[in-house]
């Protein structure tokens, strides 16, 4: 038997205010993003944003209906939207926003674990480690590098290598 230690390394900002140029900017449109989620059920508003290799950037926000699980959270949204409009394209970076009328949301919010299962895909895509930036609707803001942070044991495509 071996017994494997996985640690996570989390970069925590105390606000937005700290965050270099390019990530602030991918926050903004992050939180802009949110600001035009549907989220009628819950009153829970995530916005992304998706940076790809060429400097283009796609939003995405949480997208509610009254059959619960037939929503999408904002990180599939955005990511989905990128690979369907951007094919071959690289992700490099992706800023989470969260508000709720309802909530006090001060602290970072981290993807639930579909939208964990989607990124490690497109950060296999990409062939490179994915940023994460996330905060909740003020306050700190946690940025991780690469999936293995937040998904450290993450199912891909080398568990389906067919028999030969």
């Amino acid at each position: 038997m071996q017994e494997r230690e996985f640690i996570t390394k989390v970069k925590e900002f105390d606000s937005i205010e700290e965050l270099d140029s390019s990530q602030h900017s991918l926050m903004e449109s992050a939180i802009e993003a949110r600001s035009r989620a549907y989220a009628p059920y819950s009153n829970f508003y995530v916005g992304a944003a998706v940076l790809l290799e060429d400097g283009t950037v796609v939003l995405g926000n949480n997208q509610e209906n009254v059959a619960y699980p037939s929503g999408l959270c904002a990180e599939r949204t955005a990511l989905f939207a990128a690979g369907a409009n951007f094919p071959g394209k690289a992700v490099k970076k992706i800023a989470i926003s969260a508000f709720s009328g309802d909530f006090d949301v001060n602290s970072p919010v981290y993807p639930c674990g579909a939208c964990r299962q989607v990124m490690s895909e497109y950060e296999q895509l990409s062939k490179g480690n994915m940023e994460i930036l996330m905060m909740g609707a003020t306050g700190k803001v946690h940025v991780v590098e690469g999936l293995i942070n937040i998904l450290p044991v993450a199912f891909n495509a080398d568990n389906l290598k067919r028999k030969k």
